[in-house]
């Protein structure tokens, strides 16, 4: 089973890896976020479909609110009704787990990537030798350097890249989050919303810099393609530093 996991993911991720650090200087930083770009790109037919999904769910808050309204007493017939309009709608509220559980094994193979391309015992080189493709521009770009800007892409413990990861991740989750049609929800919601950045950003200190850093890009392109798919910022609202208070 393990040889498999190599064979289909690990070792194609490995070498697509070390050859575009060549075709890019032999900058180890920049192969990691051409990589992103690439993955991205890739799963963007499931992403468009879970952007589409959340500006569904944007446009359904007002039915949703009158709902509530309705059915506020009675959660067993709030939950019959939301579902409903959920199938009228076409819209799955689970949809955008998905774009995050096919991410899953590209975390996986890149963290066993840049732990195996930046080897720095013999032992860790003969296993990197063994799993090297014969393309020249491979060859030619080992070794590798694990310098990129102020990072150590194979250290763990950047501070900086953990805020980072963090701060996108709610960036990007709070502007698809709807307000909790149920108050007894609201709070769950809430902490839902800092649990996750605060998780990955915890990890971010645990982790290779080099899987933060593509954590982070992809956040960053995430919050880009969700603007402008989904028409704006969604469910996170800027107040102006001019406005005092509420307004009428």
């Amino acid at each position: 089973m393990l040889e498999v996991w190599h064979l289909i993911i690990g070792n194609p991720i490995l070498n697509v890896l070390i050859a575009l650090s060549h075709i890019l200087g032999g900058s180890f930083g920049l192969a990691i976020i051409a990589l992103t770009v690439i993955v991205r790109l890739l799963s963007w037919p499931l992403t468009k479909r879970q952007l589409s999904s959340t500006k569904a769910l944007q446009d359904m808050q007002p039915k949703m609110q009158e709902l509530q309204k309705k059915y506020g007493k009675n959660q067993q017939k709030l939950q019959q009704e939301m579902m409903k309009l959920y199938k009228e709608a076409g819209v799955n509220p689970l949809g955008c787990i998905w774009p995050m559980l096919i991410q899953l094994p590209i975390w996986i193979a890149l963290y066993q990537a840049i732990m195996r391309a930046l080897a720095t015992t013999p032992e860790n080189l003969l296993d990197l030798a063994h799993r090297l493709y014969s393309w020249e521009m491979v060859s030619q770009a080992i070794p590798l350097s694990s310098r990129f800007l102020w990072l150590d892409l194979g250290g763990s413990g950047d501070f900086i890249l953990a805020i980072i990861v963090g701060g996108t991740m709610w960036v990007q989750q709070k502007m698809t989050t709807a307000p909790a049609v149920d108050p007894r929800q609201e709070s769950t919601g809430k902490m839902m919303l800092l649990m996750m950045p605060l998780m990955f950003g915890f990890l971010t200190l645990m982790f290779p810099s080099g899987l933060a850093l593509y954590w982070a890009v992809s956040n960053v392109i995430g919050i880009i393609t969700q603007y402008f798919v989904t028409g704006g910022w969604g469910y996170l609202k800027f107040r102006s530093p001019f406005q005092s208070g509420p307004s009428g």
